[in-house]
């Protein structure tokens, strides 16, 4: 049962579309989501080439202090507005009764912020990094990387429809990082009324079968249709192939190669995550 939903926030005025998606997921499936600002201490401001004195520094790490109080009010009045938005009730989780939220404001950096609350998130959602403006690829690195646990990822200023979830596509290949996305997603795919998979070229030697996997989800009571396709561009494929066949979410393996060399020769993670106009949850 998915019950908890991580939703880390900065910022980069993507915080109305991210916490919509996990909205809607703990709508349906009446979980708690839990919204993580993280707070960076005021000495890590100061950049360590610059030498400052004593007053001076003491005053500039007052002012960060003043400066983070702020942001944290406003974010959670902006929170706390969404919440009645989007149907949430602010408080303790009800798993199963009701759609829950809460607000969480930690100290030190995303990346590990992340990594701490996310290990034990049944689902991280996060925004499309922004790559012209350097913003996100350190949160979904470490939520891919640094959890363990499915991530995924909302294209900006996008908002679900009201079908979100009902219909999800599974991109299959035989790989590790597949077979992590099926078994990690098997909430939101038993949740799905419609389910199909995505199956193209060769898959990987010694991985599943896409009619096994048909079986394997036959067995947990979901039915699957197979579309299969021939591509140079797999992840390309994938983009366009859920939305012509009416999915709303896609799911798939992320990063079978090591991340360094996946951005390098652009990889099919990378490209799917730069060129997503819907929801694509990973997993690694």
């Amino acid at each position: 049962m998915l019950t908890n939903i991580l939703v880390p926030v900065r910022g980069d005025g993507m915080v109305g579309t991210v916490l919509g998606h996990a909205a809607a997921l703990a709508r349906h499936h009446k979980a708690h989501v839990m919204v993580v600002h993280c707070r960076p201490p005021p000495r890590d401001l100061i950049p360590h080439t610059t030498m400052l004195p004593g007053f001076a520094r003491q005053t500039f790490l007052s002012q960060a202090e003043e400066l983070a109080d702020r942001q944290e009010d406003h974010l959670r009045r902006s929170l706390h507005v969404l919440a009645a938005e989007y149907g949430l009730e602010e408080g303790d989780p009800r798993p199963g009764q009701a759609a829950t939220c809460e607000f969480i404001e930690e100290p030190g950096k995303m990346a590990d912020v992340v990594k701490h609350n996310g290990r034990l998130a049944d689902l991280i959602v996060v925004a499309k990094p922004q790559r012209e403006r350097n913003l996100g690829e350190t949160t979904l690195k470490s939520a891919i990387f640094g959890s363990g646990r499915p991530v995924m990822v909302c294209p900006g200023q996008v908002q679900p429809d009201a079908g979100f979830g009902r219909h999800v596509a599974i991109g299959w290949n035989g790989s590790l990082p597949a077979s992590r996305a099926v078994a990690m997603t098997l909430d939101l795919v038993s949740a799905a009324e419609t389910v199909t998979i995505l199956t193209g070229n060769k898959g990987q030697p010694h991985g599943a079968s896409t009619e096994e996997l048909v079986k394997y989800y036959a067995l947990r009571g979901v039915e699957a249709a197979i579309v299969p396709f021939e591509s140079r561009s797999p992840a390309k494929a994938l983009l366009r192939l859920a939305k012509e066949c009416g999915a709303s979410l896609l799911i798939t393996g992320a990063y079978s190669h090591s991340q360094g060399s996946d951005m390098l020769f652009g990889g099919n993670t990378q490209v799917l995550v730069d060129e997503l106009t819907q929801p694509v949850v990973m997993a690694h």
